[in-house]
Formats: structure tokens, sequence, C-alpha cells
């Protein structure tokens, strides 16, 4: 089977399970990674990239409003063909880009604005226990991230069930170092967390 079509019927899969679950489940689970994220990030404000969630996937709407509101420079993608970043000042700045994804009406600062985040908070739909990470398959992170800065973190959002021992993978795939959880936070690979980072968990080991 070519990667492409593994990574395809491991999407379904996901997909099938999120929208299995109920509003109140997507509520409770939002609400501890939220706690988890920003416990992680610590309580100095600097520069955070994120993403606007959509229905369907971990929610990072409270994630982005409380950094906000507690002095962080919150990057968001302005989707396109070609990266580019804007910075979040409030929801009502806010409109419906591609896919209706939310993204921001500030002006938009390019690619290389994503090397003044110290932290890179990436979507995805599974993540492997030594970092490769399946996305949704448009390959904007692929072409986003080399632009970060050479000692930003990339962390992944995900469910806990979407963790996975191993995920099919290609060359330009680009690992993340850990994974936010309801469950907490999860080192990959040989990153190290300082005193927030979760074994993997064993059975995926």
């Amino acid at each position: 089977m070519l990667p492409g079509a593994s990574k395809d019927a491991l999407r379904q899969s996901i997909l099938e399970q999120r929208r299995a679950l109920s509003g109140a489940e997507w509520a409770a689970e939002d609400a501890a990674h939220t706690l988890h994220l920003v416990t992680a990030l610590g309580g100095t404000p600097s520069t955070v990239a994120l993403y606007a969630s959509r229905p369907g996937e971990p929610g990072t709407q409270a994630a982005i409003t409380r950094l906000h509101d507690a002095g962080w420079a919150v990057l968001l993608p302005r989707l396109g063909r070609t990266p580019d970043w804007a910075l979040f000042d409030g929801w009502e700045r806010m409109r419906r880009g591609w896919a209706g994804i939310p993204e921001p009406t500030t002006p938009g600062l390019g690619a290389d604005a994503l090397a003044g985040a110290q932290v890179v908070i990436v979507a995805c739909l599974a993540v492997a226990r030594d970092g490769p990470r399946v996305g949704t398959g448009g390959g904007w992170y692929d072409r986003a991230l080399p632009r970060r800065d050479v000692g930003a973190r990339v962390w992944a959002l995900a469910r806990t069930v979407e963790l996975r021992g191993w995920v099919p993978s290609e060359r330009h795939d680009i690992p993340v170092d850990g994974v936010i959880t309801a469950d907490g936070m999860f080192a990959c690979g040989e990153a190290t967390l300082p005193g927030i980072g979760k074994p993997w968990p064993p059975e995926l080991s």
C-alpha cells in the first residue's frame, strides 16, 4: 500500500471517531487539554503560534483567549498555498477563511513571522511515539514549519486515543517534539519536557 493510501485510511478512521463524540465530551476534553497547554507554556508571555479550530477537532478558542489576555502574542495561520501568519487581536477581528477555518483580519506578516514563535502548536489527526504526525493532507504545516526558529518547540494537539506507536510517514513530514491531550502532555522521540512531559503510554512504546 502506498503511504498516502495508508494515511487516508487512518484519517478516515479518526474522523469517524471524532464525529461520534457528543458536544459534552468535546467540551470536557477541550477544557482539560486547554489547562495542560497553558500550563506547559508557562507563566512568562512570549510568542506562540496556534491554530483556530473548527467544530469536530480539539478546540483552541479558550486557549487563544487565555493566552492573548495574559499578554502572549498569538500567531494564527492565514491559509493559502503560501504560508502566512497574522496576530490574533480579538474574536471580533476574525473571519471565515479557507474551508471555513477562522483567521485574523489583522495584516498578514508572511511566512517568516513563524521564526518569532518559541512554541508552535500544530493540528493533527494522529501522532506516533517518535514524533511523526498525520495531518489533514494539505501539507500546509510541512511548508510552514521550515521557517520556524531552530530552537522552537513543535507540539501537536490531539485526543489521547489518537496517539499511536507508529503512523505512516514520508520524507517531507516534520516530526513534533510533544503532544498535548486531555490526559496531559507526552514527549515524543528523544525530546524532553522538564516537569511536564509524561511517559508515552507503555502499550504504544
